[in-house]
């Protein structure tokens, strides 16, 4: 993150003008961290915390956060110091494994840990290609963020490349099936993004009723699906004609117009919904 911004107070402005207009010197360098060898990467900026490119990062004072491990210290440094945020447009994207209750009774618990292990590195990869940064994982679930300071004004066509992305990657279009097999949401709209927490530990992330839709979006796909809300389809550009419906989500007063995308075959016995 940049770090010549000095100790002045910054404000909601500085923080709208930071995520929505951002630094072309940033992305280029983030695009540039990303393609450096390595693993277990800062989710702002890429750097990788390990692997060959791990030794040239600490150089740069790119070591993983003491504070936060999904940071580096430069991009905390840079959170703690500019704490605060801004209602901009988001695109947010949530992949949710399906049937890992299931799974988990099928595996030995150390099977299931490194089934998780290989779909968070799967994921994150994915994401970073995409120009996004990974929020958190819940659990069995990815919450993934598309914003303009990160993927420029596209950020909605790139979220739902990601979900395409990571279904492929994950083996759904392989005549075996997937080895997890995963649904998936995509929405965006305005929602608050920014530094919460304290000085001991900081994360940059996102709030409102935008990460509820993608949420539950997320939780109404089935395997191999992916859910994107009409609006969003729209402004990302995807085909006419796709399949649409209508669905009443938790907490919604009405029902919210979605258009579903399919990768590889429908996986049998797969339910619909998370767990």
């Amino acid at each position: 993150m940049p770090s010549d911004l000095g100790s002045e107070e910054h404000d909601e402005a500085f923080w709208r003008d930071f995520l929505t207009r951002g630094d072309g010197m940033e992305r280029k360098l983030r695009g540039v961290l990303r393609r450096i060898p390595g693993a277990h990467r800062c989710k702002l900026c890429a750097a990788p915390f390990e692997g060959a490119g791990a030794p040239f990062m600490r150089m740069l004072g790119k070591r993983q956060s003491g504070q936060n491990p999904t940071m580096c210290s430069s991009c905390f440094d840079f959170m703690v110091r500019h704490y605060g945020g801004a209602e901009i447009e988001v695109t947010l994207m949530f992949a949710d494994i399906r049937g890992s209750t299931a799974m988990a009774e099928a595996m030995t618990p150390a099977a299931f840990r490194d089934r998780l292990d290989r779909f968070y590195r799967v994921a994150t990869e994915v994401v970073f290609a995409h120009d996004g940064s990974v929020d958190k994982f819940i659990g069995d679930e990815l919450m993934a963020m598309f914003y303009p300071l990160l993927s420029g004004n596209d950020h909605v066509a790139k979220a739902v490349a990601a979900a395409r992305a990571l279904l492929v990657a994950t083996g759904h279009e392989e005549a075996d099936g997937p080895w997890v097999p995963l649904g998936a949401g995509v929405h965006s709209g305005v929602a608050w993004v920014g530094a919460v927490g304290d000085a001991s530990h900081t994360e940059l992330t996102v709030v409102g009723d935008t990460v509820n839709v993608a949420a539950r979006l997320a939780a109404a796909a089935s395997a191999g699906e992916i859910l994107v809300t009409s609006s969003s389809a729209t402004t990302g550009r995807l085909p006419a004609g796709l399949p649409a419906t209508h669905l009443e989500l938790k907490g919604k007063q009405a029902p919210i117009e979605v258009v579903s995308l399919r990768i590889g075959a429908v996986v049998a016995g797969q339910p619909v919904g998370g767990g």
